[in-house]
């Protein structure tokens, strides 16, 4: 669901425009997850990727609340807030296969995370989800 909608047709297209543009090009978002032990609202920022046209969140080994809420709940609330703002129900996906989690990686946008640790940590233990949109943008 988009955050703020607007009752004239073009002003909702140029919305779901300006979304669409926030998904290529922004980097740093809030997400909403359900606590998997309090069952209450968590709000975080973090940074997103945006890959051949997958959404991914991931992060450095280790463990992250965000990640364990999501294996427990996948369910989340994706915040734009840099470009445009706008309030999108996700449901997120564990990645797990090799060659996905390679090609996230080894990709351009994802420089940052191999300057912290090498590529074959990130590839083997990184907290890494795709991120699903509840409705078409």
């Amino acid at each position: 669901m988009i955050g703020c909608m607007a009752e004239d047709p073009s002003n909702t297209r140029q919305l779901a425009e300006d979304v669409q543009a926030a998904l290529t090009n922004d980097l740093t978002i809030d997400i909403t997850t359900v606590g998997r032990q309090s069952g209450e609202s968590q709000r975080i920022e973090i940074w997103f990727l945006h890959v051949g046209g997958v959404i991914y969140i991931t992060g450095t080994p280790g463990p992250r609340d965000w990640f364990a809420n999501l294996a427990a709940n996948r369910s989340l609330t994706f915040h734009l807030k840099e470009s445009v703002t706008a309030d999108l129900e996700a449901t997120a996906s564990i990645v797990s296969d090799i060659d996905e989690r390679r090609g996230v990686i080894e990709s351009m946008v994802a420089s940052w995370y191999r300057e912290q640790v090498s590529s074959q940590e990130m590839l083997d233990t990184a907290p890494m989800v795709r991120i699903t949109f509840a409705n078409q943008i």
